[in-house]
């Protein structure tokens, strides 16, 4: 059963100033970012099109378009990141369709992509159930969606280890892992929550990879 309609997310709207910071302290250190892309690139054909679902700062959506001759799209809940990784594309002189929108209501056609990635914000999606029948829905059939997230069940060690990884100065680091244990963990899922979802979805099942302090979530949409 799909969710009656409300807000678009949880926790606090990434606009303006926090946006900005996000952004800044995610360019730090793109080393997780890279990996996942060559992981998507794995899986891509040249001309393949390809959705990146809540991009932030885009940089994972940059780093696709350098890979190969794709077509990539990006669909954000926050204007001031569509602004920010248009920059960002327009800077790294690659091309990328970023776009204002909901992740629980795409305004894309039926069957438009051969790829869909959704990195470090499906646990804030307020409809997660709506936005996996979305992504069903704009894959073409034989597609396949990878979601990379946190597990719930991550410990304070390995969000620390995470969070020393990331290269941030004191304070930013002290403020991310807060926002990891008191916030974003609190949101997350864990492997059984996925699959649960998932069953009650078209797609029907889902193969998932543990992944540091987080999971791998592929799914595939059957083909007719």
């Amino acid at each position: 059963m799909l969710e009656t309609r409300k807000k678009a997310y949880k926790g606090m709207a990434m606009e303006g100033f926090i946006a900005s910071w996000y952004a800044k302290n995610t360019a730090k250190d793109l080393t997780d970012i890279k990996g996942c892309a060559r992981r998507v690139g794995d899986h891509l054909i040249a001309g393949s099109r390809v959705l990146e679902v809540a991009p932030g700062p885009g940089y994972l959506a940059i780093e696709l378009a350098r890979l190969g001759p794709y077509e990539i799209a990006g669909l954000d809940i926050s204007r001031s990141f569509v602004r920010i990784a248009a920059e960002n594309a327009a800077k790294a002189g690659v091309t990328v369709d970023f776009r204002h929108g909901d992740a629980a209501s795409m305004p894309f056609a039926a069957d438009a992509f051969d790829f869909i990635v959704c990195r470090a914000a499906f646990k804030n999606f307020a409809e997660p159930y709506t936005a996996l029948h979305e992504m069903h829905r704009v894959l073409r059939s034989g597609g396949q969606a990878l979601i990379v997230d946190m597990r719930n069940d991550a410990s304070d060690a390995d969000i620390d280890n995470q969070v020393r990884d990331m290269k941030l100065g004191r304070i930013d680091a002290l403020l991310t892992r807060g926002i990891f244990k008191y916030a974003l963990r609190r949101r997350a899922y864990s492997k059984e929550d996925f699959a649960r979802m998932v069953a009650q979805t078209p797609f029907r099942s889902c193969t998932i990879v543990d992944r540091s302090i987080g999971m791998e979530v592929w799914l595939r949409k059957g083909t007719v």
